[in-house]
């Protein structure tokens, strides 16, 4: 014992800290057993509604003064390595490395996955499809460029579904191995980054040349190889590739947050605090937009967003793709659903999903 009371203080974390070790691995052989019991029952090991429940459940328990979204951050990586005990999960995502898909991914899962990268969209389909990954992270929107394209592409084309989403805010910076705006030459970064920052390039990069990339991660590893070439990417991709940040925020507006989507084979269980996505393409006559959307109102179910799309083989034609708050198990979905297909000539369902609270 001790009359200071730092070190009585220190010898109380001590003691609490023993006791958070020894209770999180009672916790991790738990996990084993459960592993297990889905191993028999041939269930999936990651099960995006558990989690979101036990998110919950923390939520509704912490009385502070841990915020919940400190309580999330440490239970991420807590089931992230129960996952792991189960089964070390396989992530695909638009790469490279640092890329926002990158950090959403880890933001999503936690640490413990096998995450790796690759080219395009496209791929991050593909290697799901084929089974060589678990799980796949793509972007479907931003709060200021829209939709991306490519993605919806993809959705309406694929088996997979949609079983999870993330939000995550995005900052730029203007990233080199140069000291100064003024010497650089070049630009490079993604299309959508450089829609994000046109007023600031606009004003400070006037004498370069603009060059897309692929991704903002790439757009860092190319600025790498010459002093005078910049890249527009986030404060991780400079660090990994040994840039300096020239300039900082360079958003044209604070608000920038990119909306990430989970794909994956498993069909969702409801949790009370769902979305669910869907395309639907309608009849080419007067008032068939209005009548395919009546159901929806009438089942008091909430559009969160809705986007037409330009059906590829047909001219000045349109699919629609809608999200709303609420689960297709659920009664008043399924009735919905079923009024929905008596007004149009198409309907999929691109799946129901726990919906992410905010986009902080």
């Amino acid at each position: 014992m001790t009359d200071k009371p730092l070190d009585f203080l220190r010898l109380s974390l001590q003691e609490k800290d023993r006791m958070i070790v020894k209770l999180l691995n009672q916790r991790a052989e738990l996990s084993i057993a459960i592993g297990k019991c889905k191993q028999d029952e041939k269930l999936p090991i990651f099960d995006p509604a558990r989690e979101a429940i036990i998110y919950d459940n923390i939520k509704s328990i912490n009385d502070g003064p841990l915020s919940d979204d400190d309580l999330k951050a440490v239970y991420r990586e807590i089931l992230s390595s129960s996952r792991k005990l189960q089964k070390k999960l396989a992530v695909v995502y638009l790469g490279p490395e640092a890329s926002f898909t990158s950090m959403a991914s880890r933001r999503y899962f936690g640490s413990s996955p096998h995450f790796y990268p690759v080219a395009t969209i496209i791929d991050v389909f593909e290697e799901v499809e084929r089974k060589r990954a678990d799980c796949g992270v793509v972007p479907i929107e931003n709060s200021l460029e829209g939709t991306v394209k490519v993605t919806l592409d993809r959705l309406m084309s694929t088996d997979l579904r949609i079983m999870g989403e993330i939000f995550f805010p995005v900052s730029h910076c203007l990233l080199s191995s140069g000291s100064s705006i003024d010497s650089l030459a070049r630009v490079y970064s993604h299309p959508q980054a450089l829609a994000q920052c046109r007023q600031w390039i606009r004003e400070n990069l006037a004498h370069c040349t603009i060059h897309e990339t692929d991704s903002t991660a790439e757009a860092a590893r190319r600025a790498a190889d010459e002093p005078t070439w910049a890249a527009i990417a986030s404060r991780e991709a400079g660090e990994l590739y040994g840039l300096t940040a020239l300039a900082s925020s360079i958003e044209d507006y604070r608000l920038n947050v990119t909306r990430f989507l989970v794909i994956g084979s498993m069909k969702t269980s409801v949790t009370g605090r769902d979305k669910t996505s869907l395309i639907f393409t309608i009849r080419h006559e007067p008032g068939s937009l209005l009548r395919s959307l009546t159901p929806f109102a009438e089942a008091g179910l909430n559009l969160t967003r809705i986007v037409s799309h330009p059906i590829k083989e047909r001219a000045w034609e349109y699919r629609f793709f809608v999200d709303f708050l609420g689960h297709v198990d659920e009664e008043r979905v399924v009735n919905c659903l079923d009024r929905l297909g008596k007004e149009c000539t198409f309907v999929k369902v691109l799946g129901s999903y726990p919906a992410e609270e905010t986009a902080s």
